[in-house]
């Protein structure tokens, strides 16, 4: 496997560095973006009653905002509660905003690793034509494994950019998504709060 790794040429450590990056990102992203870590089911019947008993304190609200991202929308519902329903709405939506944009983080880098790798192993194709194509000039076409190095080249560091490109793209659309389905259970949330203020 090594073999093949260093026959890529330098850029295969570009290429490996990148999914060092993209496979860190992944994970981090997948633990992060669980359902139960941005809006515990628990939370909103907590923060319903909270706001309805009339028993909010600056301590609860600091307590709500170190829960979770959605506990952060929360707090700035709680933050407004007694300013009406209409400063409430806004500093939810304002919250909300910061948070789903919190969500999408490191994801422009995922992104990025997805366009580039593919055109890493593209430059390294060119690379090894090159070299083919200085050995013919120098050598001819009469011994075969004169141009293997530089065919063999372009090969492996055209297939190391797609496979680390097609997954990370992969991945991307799937936490734009996920991220996508978040915002909506934030907006439902947040709406079961300025409810509490409605009548």
């Amino acid at each position: 496997m090594f073999e093949l790794f260093r026959a890529g040429g330098p850029l295969m450590w570009i290429i490996l560095l990148c999914s060092l990056v993209a496979l860190t990102i992944i994970f981090e992203r997948i633990l992060t973006l669980r359902t139960k870590q941005v809006a515990p089911a628990s939370l909103r019947k907590q923060i319903v009653e909270l706001a309805r008993s009339g028993r909010v304190t600056a301590d609860k609200i600091d307590v709500v905002r170190k829960h979770s991202p959605l506990g952060k929308v929360f707090a700035a519902g709680l933050d407004n509660l007694e300013y009406g329903p209409d400063a409430m709405r806004e500093a939810l939506e304002e919250a909300g905003k910061q948070v789903v944009h919190r969500l999408g983080r490191y994801l422009n880098t995922l992104g990025t690793i997805a366009s580039i790798t593919p055109l890493i192993g593209l430059l390294g194709t060119v690379i090894g034509m090159i070299k083919v194509f200085t050995a013919i000039t120098a050598s001819g076409v009469g011994d075969p494994t004169v141009l293997s190095g530089g065919i063999s080249e372009a090969l492996i560091t055209t297939a190391a950019g797609l496979s680390v490109g097609i997954p990370c793209l992969m991945f991307y659309r799937h936490f734009r998504g996920r991220i996508s389905e978040l915002a909506v259970v934030l907006e439902e949330n947040a709406l079961a709060l300025l409810d509490t203020q409605k009548g």
